[in-house]
């Protein structure tokens, strides 16, 4: 009976240890595994403080600057940078237990692009599938036109994207170029990986197109124009609804669903405004857009269309939340909103009624993740703040960092990793 007892207790053990583990997810690309910033896990730090080391596991200096986010797949972290004294561009390679830098990679060599502020030489994520991994920069040959869609006219420098691809031990596989980019807000396209394709987003200002690339080979598969030629980031989300499969990305003055295989559209929204960054979401029953500039919109749009449906599949349209940069989470039935000046935003994803809006941070340019029913909001001073979806605002913790951040996070294994200025931060332990 004894026995019996003890092996039965075993085995409850290894199954609560087998389902904890499955929970367990790599975070392959921006967004993590779903593209849209949600963790499957359950046991993801809450509280930390970076510089005191309280619940940090390491912290590593990254070579050069970038607001790229850290990729993970296994035991390996992987991260562009852009070391702007050599005016390269790199891919690294970490171990993810200690952070030691496995090697290094110079992908792009080039006079640096002109670029926003705000921005960096180095704020494409990379992705990977486990096998390879690929990566996007913008390649300059120094040669400035005048700026298109400005304000105030100033010279701008026109280049090429950049698409490489690499095998986990550091070879190049191979590396091509997808088409012209000139933005005076300098580059951010970060490549999506669906089936044997690898798809980049070359919204710009000039002949526009996204792109599809044998991922095995960097040859061209599709090219779809983007007709009204206009600069936007935006990282297409892939979702597949009543057996269809859709890419939906906002961004060049519209809102479009693609079909990922061919480039064909499917269905539009037309605006509703200019310029794009953030990343849609979709919760199984609508897609959440935030944008942009030069005016700010919140839409809920339903996916089942065809063709022009911005008079009939506008669930809701809010102009309460000035988001820009950071891309939203949707978590149940609330839907976050990151303002860039620093205020959150939480809607009620059926109405589109404002919940509430409380200031959290200094400013937003990391977008939103969220784990375990909990969103994090990660300021640009660094400071963290945990919220609990509720119909008011519940801060649950609220952690320092230590230095200032511009990227957004990654959630693997039990951890969170977050790119700071200077280093590189693995919080909780494994």
């Amino acid at each position: 009976m004894r026995f019996r007892f003890v092996l039965l207790n075993l085995i409850a053990a290894l199954l609560l240890f087998s389902s904890s583990r499955s929970l367990a997810e790599n975070w392959p690309c921006w967004r993590g595994p779903r593209g849209d910033g949600t963790s499957a896990e359950q046991s993801i730090p809450t509280s930390w403080k970076g510089e005191t080391g309280d619940n940090i596991a390491w912290k590593v200096a990254v070579p050069g600057t970038g607001h790229s986010s850290p990729i993970v797949w296994g035991d390996r972290i992987f991260l562009s940078s852009c070391l702007e004294d050599q005016e390269a561009r790199v891919l690294l390679c970490l171990d993810r237990a200690t952070g030691k830098t496995l090697w290094q990679k110079t992908v792009v060599k080039s006079v640096l692009e002109t670029k926003h502020r705000l921005n960096s030489h180095a704020s494409g994520t990379p992705a990977t599938d486990g096998k390879i991994v690929y990566v996007t920069f913008l390649e300059v040959d120094g040669h400035e036109v005048d700026a298109a869609n400005v304000g105030k006219p100033r010279p701008v420098t026109p280049g090429e994207i950049v698409v490489a691809a690499y095998d986990f031990a550091g070879e190049k596989l191979w590396q091509t170029t997808t088409g012209a980019f000139v933005s005076v807000h300098g580059f951010c396209s970060s490549p999506v990986i669906h089936e044997g394709l690898v798809i980049i987003n070359g919204d710009h200002d000039g002949d526009s197109y996204v792109a599809a690339l044998d991922r095995f080979t960097g040859k061209q598969v599709w090219r779809t124009p983007r007709e009204e030629k206009t600069r936007s980031y935006c990282t297409p989300l892939i979702r597949t609804i009543d057996g269809k499969t859709q890419m939906v990305m906002s961004g060049s003055k519209r809102v479009v669903s693609l079909n990922p295989n061919t480039g064909e559209r499917m269905w539009l929204v037309e605006g509703p405004t200019e310029q794009f960054v953030a990343s849609m979401v979709f919760d199984g029953s609508k897609f959440y857009m935030a944008a942009g500039f030069p005016t700010h919109h919140v839409l809920g749009i339903r996916p089942d269309g065809t063709g022009d449906v911005s008079g009939t599949h506008v669930a809701w349209h809010s102009k309460q939340a000035a988001c820009y940069v950071p891309s939203p989470v949707v978590v149940g039935k609330h839907l976050f909103v990151a303002d860039d000046r620093g205020t959150a935003n939480c809607f009620d994803t059926e109405t589109g009624d404002r919940l509430w809006q409380d200031r959290v941070g200094n400013h937003f340019s990391a977008s939103l993740v969220t784990a375990n029913g909990l969103v994090y909001f990660i300021a640009d001073d660094g400071t963290t703040k945990v919220v609990r979806p509720g119909s008011k605002l519940d801060v649950v913790n609220e952690n320092p960092l230590g230095e200032f951040t511009f990227a957004s996070p990654a959630i693997s294994n039990g951890q969170i990793f977050i790119r700071g200025e200077k280093h590189l931060f693995a919080i909780g332990k494994p």
